[in-house]
């Protein structure tokens, strides 16, 4: 194993998951990928390889299935991990009784309990090692509640506060929990929630993966409490955590919420790839 030791990634098929891989694998860890599909995985070990000549297992897991998940659990928990990204995650849009009931509750698995159950099972060796770093990968999104994307911003709402709580709790013990909270970021995870054009809205100063990944990195290793990276997601940040609900919900219904609805070009529902966070 390498001297700065072995670093997880969940959602690490594309996205702002690649892009840690990538940071981490330049950092001098070794890897273990973990998302739904290999292909994009076996793709990017060989690229890391090559560039770090660092050691990548591929770990193929479909996050929302309990059998799968608690495997992984188990191998990890019997493993000494240095650093683990939280990453991966999925959304759904469009109003919640139209949306596919499976989905919507794989979501709720993938965001959520693989995002809790996956911790649990690092954190123990890391405190009694009295070292290692979680990074978790939540939203502004989940900073309020966003109507056409409930379950969305509601799971990142869970991974928010669960991390800024574990970053309080690990005070002291030599292990420390960052929250990064990204706002807009150009990846196909717009694809997935069935709003592919939103993208095409220059209003909200997309910012590519691997800006926020390295963001999110850098704040890892400063033990940051959080990270929410460009002016955009900061705006979204302070606004969706101190605006009145009566004035929020108006703007939400004008401003927003038209912009989601012309962004629409598939069915929202769409079986995911398990992406990272945008």
């Amino acid at each position: 194993m390498s001297r700065a030791g072995l670093a997880v990634v969940t959602g690490a098929s594309s996205g702002i998951g690649a892009d840690l891989a990538r940071g981490l694998a330049a950092r001098g860890h070794d890897l273990w990928l973990v998302a739904r599909g290999a292909d994009a995985m076996e793709t990017l070990a060989a690229e890391l390889r090559d560039a770090h000549k660092t050691e990548v297992r591929v770990r193929p897991c479909d996050l929302a299935d309990p059998v799968q998940r608690g495997e992984l659990a188990g191998e990890l928990a019997a493993t000494e991990v240095a650093v683990f990204c939280a990453n991966a995650g999925f959304p759904t849009c469009g109003a919640l009784a139209d949306n596919d009931p499976a989905q919507e509750a794989a979501e709720v698995q993938v965001n959520v309990v693989a995002l809790h159950q996956l911790t649990l099972a690092v954190l123990p060796g890391m405190l009694a090692r009295r070292r290692g770093r979680v990074l978790v990968t939540g939203s502004t999104a989940g900073r309020q509640p966003v109507p056409t994307a409930a379950t969305y911003s509601a799971t990142k709402a869970f991974a928010n506060t669960f991390a800024e709580s574990l970053h309080a709790e690990l005070r002291g013990t030599g292990v420390s929990c960052t929250l990064l909270a990204p706002g807009p970021v150009r990846t196909g995870f717009y694809d997935v929630g069935g709003i592919p054009r939103l993208t095409d809205q220059k209003i909200l100063a997309w910012l590519s993966p691997r800006r926020v990944a390295d963001a999110g990195l850098d704040g890892l290793a400063r033990g940051r409490r959080v990270v929410v990276p460009g002016p955009v997601a900061k705006a979204q940040n302070i606004a969706g955590r101190h605006t009145p609900r009566a004035l929020l919900f108006p703007l939400l219904r004008t401003a927003i919420l038209p912009r989601l609805r012309k962004a629409r070009g598939g069915r929202a529902g769409t079986p995911s790839p398990q992406l990272s966070r945008k």
